[in-house]
């Protein structure tokens, strides 16, 4: 009898184990140095308290503490807010924070997560607001230069995996892929290959030797692609161009 209850226990803590799921968002491209400074904020939109955990990066992947706080683990009681900054000393645009999440399945995440970047510029201050993104696998984007002028792609591996991208430059040329059904691809006139450590992160400027034509493939398991278009002349401050979509990778390929 004793065996069965042991059993009968096992198997409770299993099922209310597979009807949890982790919910993980990402907060990209927060700017800090001498003239800048990000702010990462989390707000309780439920009616209970909710513990998350707040994880901070610098560019290269190293984790970043919370400013006044110990640790990772945040609680928020009931439409509660609050607001962080990561402590990092050195000049970056490429700071950012995953924010992790246990709900019970099919819930939706309880805990909105939003930032800014406020850059100075004699005496003004600009901020750039920050939109959230969420990890893919192997998302790609390909587009004409001529409507993305100044604009950055920033790439974030979330995961512990080592990650691979692969820029095209071109001009707008076409060649045919023998035995691929026709299909056309772009004559780069100047690549990049890169690969990406653990939770590191790059930035591709879209110009290059007056391309025309831009493309950026990824693969990866958790990987993020931001848009920024760049702000007035003479602030460094990007602002996220989120009427850009991202492709995600086609089964198969």
């Amino acid at each position: 009898m004793r065996s069965r209850f042991h059993l009968l226990a096992v198997v409770l803590a299993v099922s209310a184990a597979a009807a949890e799921r982790t919910v993980e968002s990402v907060l990209p491209a927060l700017a800090y140095g001498p003239a800048c400074s990000s702010t990462v904020r989390l707000q309780n939109l439920s009616d209970t308290p909710v513990t998350v955990e707040l994880e901070g990066h610098r560019a290269s992947g190293a984790l970043a503490p919370l400013a006044g706080i110990a640790g990772r683990t945040v609680r928020l009681d009931s439409g509660q807010q609050t607001s962080y900054q990561l402590e990092i000393e050195e000049e970056t645009t490429r700071a950012w924070v995953t924010l992790r999440e246990r709900v019970a399945a099919p819930s939706m995440s309880a805990v909105a997560l939003s930032g800014a970047t406020e850059c100075r510029d004699g005496n003004q201050l600009r901020v750039a607001p920050r939109e959230v993104a969420f990890p893919t696998r192997s998302p790609w984007f390909s587009g004409d230069v001529a409507e993305l002028r100044g604009a950055i792609v920033t790439m974030i591996n979330a995961s512990y995996q080592t990650a691979r991208a692969s820029a095209c430059y071109s001009a707008g040329s076409l060649y045919s892929v023998p035995n691929s059904g026709g299909e056309l691809r772009s004559l780069c006139s100047a690549t990049v290959d890169v690969q990406v450590p653990p939770f590191g992160t790059r930035e591709f400027p879209v110009e290059r030797s007056g391309n025309s034509q831009f493309s950026l493939r990824t693969q990866g398991d958790s990987i993020v692609l931001q848009m920024l278009r760049p702000g007035n002349d003479g602030v460094r401050i990007y602002s996220v161009d989120s009427s850009i979509q991202f492709g995600e990778e086609v089964p198969g390929k």
